[in-house]
């Protein structure tokens, strides 16, 4: 294989893996071929040499931009430049007016499967007692299950710093009992903050899952 011919397949390869819609950069598989939201379509391709793929994926060759544009207008598509750097740029026979319509569609699509996730925040003071921690539990397994963090805080006062054992037991206790219940699991455990002890719990979701040799 020559030179030539092996920088053409890396040149095709790299325009042609399949990929999903992305943030930031917009991408959308249409044949096998990605396409980046910040392409050049039609006129605004400035080489003048492309190396030409039609709309079934198959490689006409290197031909003039002009040539390629006609080819396109004559299957009433537009010319999509996928590979700018390539030397030369790969273009794309396909409908430009589709793809943004598919894209658009793909968009608004992730966004309603997006979940979004809020850190919740529950007070604790050290000494509480049975009927406020069972009250603040409830509350974190409901912000658990709705798949949101929680962020447990014990606030000191005064003497109250002299003793926090008293705060990292009442937190260690609501976390034992969350993971018992299966809503969740620690993220971060109980650290003193200045006068303020925390502890992060997280959705089951959240937590990547690993496996054990």
């Amino acid at each position: 294989m020559g030179l030539t011919t092996y920088r053409y397949f890396a040149i095709l390869f790299s325009a042609c893996r399949l990929a999903d819609c992305t943030h930031g950069r917009q991408r959308l598989i249409r044949g096998d071929v990605v396409i980046q939201k910040d392409l050049r379509v039609n006129e605004r391709i400035r080489a003048r040499e492309v190396r030409l793929i039609d709309e079934n994926g198959a490689q006409v060759g290197v031909v003039p931009f002009r040539e390629g544009l006609a080819y396109a207008r004559e299957r009433g598509l537009d010319l999509i430049e996928v590979a700018g750097n390539a030397n030369p740029p790969v273009c794309r026979v396909m409908d430009y007016g589709k793809y943004r319509y598919e894209q658009g569609k793909r968009d608004r699509d992730a966004q309603k499967k997006q979940k979004m996730t809020e850190l919740k925040g529950i007070r604790m003071r050290p000494g509480i007692d049975e009927h406020d921690f069972q009250f603040k539990l409830r509350n974190a397994i409901k912000f658990l299950k709705a798949g949101h963090k929680v962020k447990i805080t014990v606030i000191f006062r005064s003497r109250e710093f002299t003793h926090p054992e008293f705060a990292r037991n009442s937190l260690n206790r609501m976390a034992d009992i969350v993971k018992e219940e299966g809503a969740g699991t620690v993220e971060r455990p109980a650290i003193m903050e200045g006068r303020t002890m925390t502890l992060i719990l997280a959705p089951l979701a959240e937590i990547p899952v690993t496996d054990k040799k």
